[in-house]
């Protein structure tokens, strides 16, 4: 079962255990520049407005109403990032116009180890973009479907889906059980990671955008732990804000934050550090991938100003400081 409250997609298996809860947010940031140089992790802005897709069946694209799940307006050019929390570990999925962000691989249910092609929700708290290689990311950034610049368009060679899909196992019982004896005390994965301080065709991809450095964890607790007789899914639609607008009637949040605005007020920037983690190699299809700086220069486009920015203190954070219904509809990809 699937909930949303307070613009967080809530995962909850109570057929597998009273504490079987995680909570998935999609974090506005900023967008890091694409020019070759290697960027830690921006700080989150606050959640992405989500709403039920049905809540707009009269106004939203027929195909996305079949689709079910949320509906998230993203500007142009805007990233996001994925935030993972919850004491009860989860096996997450995620992938962008069915495009696995961590293999490359197009979308299956089904979990897979070699190579492993979920993350694990209480080992990895956010997660920023595609898996690119061995402790690198692309970040994720929106762009419309249809000019060829997502990830889904450029390994399919087609702009069907767009989105994001989310799919989330939990671990069995009884490895719970033993976990919850065995650790010591353990706050969980929501660590601080924010600032202190005419219509267009809709449908929003995810394109591959500036490199960041992010480790992707292994699995420590093995593909036989999760319980694979129960998940739940969720596709995320995203909008851009024009049609945002006309669809739900609502304002658009504001603008991303620029460049100028993140160093003008001193925004931190930060690095994940998990001692003793191994984490995996990276997919060698969505390392191909060109960046959206470079597919705007290999097709002669036009492109918003992407130059290169100083980053100040890096903060270093530790893994072991650590409707008239809510709930959402899952129906098939």
């Amino acid at each position: 079962m699937i909930e949303l409250k307070s613009n967080e997609l809530i995962f909850r298996f109570p057929e597998v255990h009273e504490d079987a809860v995680c909570n998935i947010e999609f974090q506005r940031t900023l967008r890091i520049p694409d020019d070759g140089s290697e960027y830690p992790l921006p700080a989150g802005m606050g959640p992405f407005p989500l709403s039920h897709i049905e809540d707009y069946s009269e106004t939203a694209p027929k195909s996305w109403i079949k689709r079910g799940g949320v509906l998230m307006p993203m500007y142009q050019s805007e990233a996001l990032w994925i935030q993972f929390f919850g004491d009860y570990p989860m096996a997450i999925k995620i992938a962008a116009g069915k495009i696995n962000a961590v293999t490359g691989k197009t979308w299956t249910d089904a979990l897979n180890d070699h190579p492993q092609d979920y993350v694990v929700s209480d080992a990895q708290p956010w997660l920023d973009g595609f898996c690119v290689k061995k402790g690198y990311v692309r970040q994720f950034v929106a762009m419309p479907l249809g000019d060829g610049y997502s990830a889904e368009e450029q390994i399919t060679g087609e702009a069907e889906f767009g989105g994001l899909q989310v799919i989330a196992y939990p671990i069995k019982a009884e490895y719970y059980e033993k976990m919850i004896k065995d650790r010591h005390c353990y706050e969980d994965a929501m660590f601080c990671r924010c600032a202190e301080s005419s219509i267009s065709e809709p449908a929003m991809g995810m394109a591959p955008g500036g490199l960041m450095r992010q480790d992707i964890y292994d699995d420590e607790y093995g593909i036989d732990s999760w319980d694979t007789r129960y998940a739940s899914r969720c596709f995320v639609h995203l909008v851009n804000s024009e049609a945002y607008e006309s669809i739900t009637g609502q304002n658009p949040p504001l603008p991303p934050v620029s460049k100028k605005d993140y160093k003008r007020f001193g925004m931190p920037w930060f690095d994940y550090y998990a001692e003793n983690k191994s984490s995996v190699s990276g997919s060698g299809v969505l390392n191909k991938l060109k960046s959206i700086s470079s597919f705007s220069e290999s097709n002669n486009k036009k492109i918003w100003d992407n130059g290169s920015m100083n980053v100040g203190e890096v903060k270093v954070i530790s893994a072991e400081s650590h409707s008239t219904t809510n709930i959402v509809s899952e129906k098939d990809f």
